[in-house]
């Protein structure tokens, strides 16, 4: 609230001070704002400023952060230094962070996310389309089949726990242990995530954690706001930043998609243009807009009269020079000429003049030479002034009117530097070169000081922060040293960037641009305005700037291998796998040592069902770089696909010693765990995984499966609600509890949270598979046939799903329909395996010849299936023990029912295999004495 008993002395001060001249009626809006309660509906929330550089839209942001700061509100400032959503949350709560208002939960997810930052980028890099595939579990079609599970899909459906579940978006593949039932369904998750891919916002979701971290960046300002009433954030330079943060600052400031905002928080933008319609087209009337312009004459001869210049041909001559654009009147103001004879040639530009009043040669050479980085540090600014005289002008300097301080590090304003710049340049040619490479030598010299300071792979060091700050800036002073020379090393650079991160890049991009027009060299600027416009339209455009980087003829022999190898990755978000391949090939016949071209080759192998070539790929990759746990991790689910378990164990932990912090491998692990019948090992790992990410609905979504699959159904289901209270659109979250439901026996529950799984995701297969299920077990045969119908028509190529249909028209006595979805193929896994017996089944009830070869093929395909599967189609033991009764060995199926016992089979497991044994019975016409010993087995399984 307002001061009271102020004294008229004490207003006179703080009107006066720093020198803040005019916007009076900026700040009267702003103050008064703060004084109204903030549940007022007159209060506003959302201030948007807006005017051409220079007019001062900075100063009155600072101004009010001060006013705000004054009224005990917790503030925060972000400016044009962040790269995406992430680091502007960083630093929102760094901020928030020193003035005692720190939040545990944002810190401890974002350090997850800093582990798992590239895992998640390298999964996405993987190129994922429709590519056929020979998957290990026997879930989707072969070569010729029509699409196959993507890799997306097939990772899940084959590793099949939490791991992919850490990517936004992939939740619903997370806690498969049916590879089939999953890989022909995440198809449908992985074409919706490739549309995002075609939009930045959406795009972004998907490759930063959003939906992960920013509850927590919410949930934070409401502390903060019960704490100090009022949180302010501000953030400037919107022009730059608003092409990231637009779309999430309108879902979280007024949408409310990550949690509701208390009245108490406000946000400032300042940019140079309006807010984008498109965004905030409908919330218009809720923002707050202020448009700055240049200084009323008034204003500007209050600013000079306060700088004691009354001379009135020194004021004609500033008004005129500066166009009354605050920053160049302060910048004249500061030299304070006195005299008309001060003023001398009134022609030449504002800076040109702020030079020539500074009567200090030694101050004027150091504005000039100052100018040239981008930031400045006394270090710096002694490099270029001189070691006597370089703390004196670094003092002098960051108290210009035209300099930003942020704690020791200044910047120029724009409108400045550009001048001061442009006068060099066109001045003093071989000075310009001379300091911009003077520069460029000394950022070099602190980047090999970083690299002394660890032993880390080149590969590594771009995670560093510092050691990525003193590269880029050691790049824009080559570039602005020799233009045509540096681009070459520059445009490799860039690509490496981008390997590391879409938010390297974007800085990158903007250092070419920079330096481009900081030289005035047209060809560079367009090199990064092109990378930044393709940053927009991912995969498509970014395909574009990658072939004429290709044909440019600029790029040295790795540049070329690292921008095929990525082109291939871009490729295969386009799902043109064939040519992302022949990309991956090519990078390699330039530079057989690339390991990241190695990896991506090897994955489309692998999903091509070349397994061995892919093992071979992934081998070389690690005998190249021995840390490289992308490579474990990928070369372990090739090893599934080889239904060499061992192997993938092996190199799934690798993985995690590799990269201990990190969650993909460590929910694959697990899901692998589970698959292999280990439960309380997969909990352990489940367990881990959410301890990382606790914020993460599909982690816990997985450790439900798992604790379902243990017979834990209370547990499992206090999983699966809180995982929905996470995230309540979530339809995977839905079926799974769901499908707990129907484990229980609870059907009615299990129809409720599959109709919602329906309504969330019509799109997708999953639920309404899973819906038939329940349908059939009540015997509504025929609304279970609406539903995998529609399963069908979702995806047609999907085999595991036109099996599930293929059994049901057989129980409905359709047995040509069904023969047709049975069509068999000649390929491994457990969905093969079920298909064959299904097609015994129909040929014996039929009295059609040949179903003592289709029993004899299941029996053998499942003797190859190493597993043990959670659902009875899936486990090998299980079926077994049918097809012994089928073929009448009984001696042979009283052992594998004990093998089967042995594994202590939940409940409703049971009665799986019990109604099996007896269709078995009735349709292989079996002998009634034999059954019935098995069948009194069954029953003392049964618990009371």
């Amino acid at each position: 609230m307002a001061e009271r008993g102020v004294s008229r002395r004490e207003l006179i001060r703080r009107r006066r001070r720093d020198g803040f001249v005019g916007r009076r009626s900026e700040l009267s809006v702003f103050r008064e704002n703060l004084e109204c309660p903030p549940e007022d509906e007159a209060a506003d929330f959302f201030f948007h400023v807006r005017g051409p550089g220079g007019v001062g839209k900075t100063t009155l942001v600072r101004r009010w952060e001060a006013i705000a700061g004054e009224h005990g509100a917790v503030t925060a400032y972000v400016g044009d230094a962040v790269a995406d959503v992430i680091e502007a949350m960083e630093a929102v709560m760094a901020q928030l962070a020193r003035q005692g208002q720190g939040a545990k939960d944002f810190d401890k997810t974002l350090a997850a996310y800093r582990q798992r930052r590239h895992e998640a980028e390298s999964a996405a890099a993987v190129p994922q389309g429709d590519g056929a595939s020979q998957e290990a579990s026997g879930g989707g079609p072969g070569p010729g089949a029509g699409p196959g599970p993507s890799p997306v899909s097939v990772v899940a459906s084959q590793v099949g726990l939490a791991g992919l579940g850490m990517l936004p978006g992939a939740g619903p593949l997370v806690g498969a242990v049916d590879a089939a039932q999953v890989a022909q369904s995440a198809d449908r998750v992985r074409a919706a995530l490739a549309a995002r891919f075609h939009n930045r916002n959406d795009a972004q979701l998907v490759l930063s954690p959003l939906e992960m971290l920013t509850p927590h960046f919410v949930r934070a300002l409401v502390d903060a706001a019960q704490r100090a009433e009022r949180v302010v954030l501000f953030f400037d330079t919107y022009e730059n930043t608003g092409t990231f943060l637009d779309t999430w600052l309108r879902d979280t400031l007024i949408e409310g998609r990550y949690g509701e905002l208390p009245a108490g928080v406000m946000v400032v933008a300042a940019g140079q243009g309006r807010l984008s319609p498109i965004v905030w087209g409908d919330h218009l009337d809720l923002v707050r807009e202020l448009e700055l312009h240049v200084f009323t004459e008034a204003e500007a001869r209050q600013l000079l009269a306060a700088k004691e210049i009354h001379d009135e041909q020194v004021i004609e001559v500033v008004l005129r020079l500066s166009g009354r654009l605050p920053v160049l009147v302060h910048l004249l103001a500061e030299s304070r000429p006195v005299s008309a004879e001060d003023v001398g040639d009134p022609s030449g530009t504002a800076v040109e003049r702020f030079l020539r009043w500074e009567n200090d040669p030694a101050r004027r050479a150091a504005a000039l030479a100052c100018a040239l980085p981008l930031e400045l540090d006394e270090d710096i600014c002694r490099l270029l002034t001189g070691e006597e005289k370089g703390a004196e002008a670094f003092d002098w300097l960051r108290k210009r009117p035209f300099v930003t301080d942020l704690s020791g590090r200044c910047r120029y304003h724009d409108v400045v530097r550009d001048a001061m710049l442009r006068l060099q340049r066109v001045q003093s040619p071989g000075q310009w070169q001379h300091q911009h490479t003077l520069l460029a030598d000394a950022y070099a010299q602190r980047r090999r000081q970083e690299e002394q300071s660890d032993d880390r792979m080149p590969e590594q060091r771009w995670q560093d922060q510092r050691w990525r700050e003193h590269r880029l800036r050691e790049t824009y002073h080559r570039l602005c040293a020799h233009p045509h020379r540096a681009l070459p090393a520059a445009l490799t650079e860039t690509l490496h960037a981008y390997a590391y991160s879409p938010a390297a890049l974007r800085r990158w991009s903007q250092t070419l641009l920079r330096a481009g027009q900081d030289t005035d060299a047209p060809a560079l600027a367009q090199w990064g305005e092109d990378s930044l416009t393709a940053l927009e339209d991912r995969p498509h455009s970014i395909i574009g700037v990658l072939s004429r980087m290709l044909t440019s003829g600029r790029l040295d022999t790795d540049g070329r291998a690292l921008a095929h190898a990525l082109r291939g990755r871009e490729l295969g978000y386009a799902h043109d796998e064939d040519s992302a391949l022949a990309d991956f090939s090519a990078a390699l016949d330039l530079e057989p040592h690339l390991a990241h071209a190695l990896v991506g080759r090897a994955w489309l192998q692998t999903l091509k069902g070349c397994h061995e070539e892919a093992m071979a790929g992934f081998t070389r990759a690690i005998e190249l770089e021995p840390h490289n746990a992308d490579a474990y991790l990928r070369r372990s689910t090739t090893c599934i696909f080889m239904y060499r378990y061992d192997d993938a164990l092996a190199d799934v932990t690798r993985a995690i010693e590799l990269n201990p912090g990190a969650t993909v491998p460590l929910g694959n692990r697990g899901g692998l765990l589970a698959r292999l019948g280990r439960y309380a090992e997969a909990l352990a790992d489940c367990n881990g995984v959410i301890a990382l990410a606790p914020g993460d609905s599909s982690s816990h979504t997985a450790r439900g499966r798992v604790y379902a699959q243990m017979g834990r159904f209370e547990e499992a289901l206090a999983d699966h609600d809180r995982a929905i209270e996470l995230r309540a659109d979530d339809p995977w979250a839905h079926v799974q509890r769901g499908e707990t439901y129907r484990w229980m026996g609870r059907f009615e529950e299990a129809l409720t949270d599959l109709d919602r799984a329906v309504e969330l995701g019509p799109d997708h297969s999953w639920p309404y598979i899973d819906r038939a299920k329940v349908r059939r077990l009540q015997g509504c045969y025929e609304t279970a046939l609406t539903d995998l119908d529609r399963a069908v028509e979702l995806e047609s190529g999907s085999v595991w799903t036109r099996t599930h249909r293929g059994s049901l028209y057989r129980l409905l006595g359709r047995y040509d329909d069904a023969l047709t979805d049975l069509t068999p193929q000649e390929k491994p896994g457990p969905t093969e395996a079920w298909k064959r017996y299904e097609i015994a089944l129909v040929r014996r009830v039929t009295n059609k010849p040949g179903w003592e070869e289709q029993l004899l093929c299941s029996e053998e395909l499942y003797r190859n299936v190493p597993a043990v599967g959670f659902s009875t189609r899936m486990d090998s033991a299980a079926m077994l023990f049918v097809i012994q009764c089928a073929r009448g060995r009984w001696t042979e199926a009283e052992q594998m029912l004990e093998s089967f016992l042995r594994t202590d089979p939940l409940p409703f497991r049971l009665r799986e295999i019990a109604d099996d044994l007896e269709e078995a019975a009735a349709a292989f016409r079996l002998p009634a004495e034999p059954v019935q010993a098995l069948r009194h087995r069954l029953r003392q399984a049964l618990p009371e």
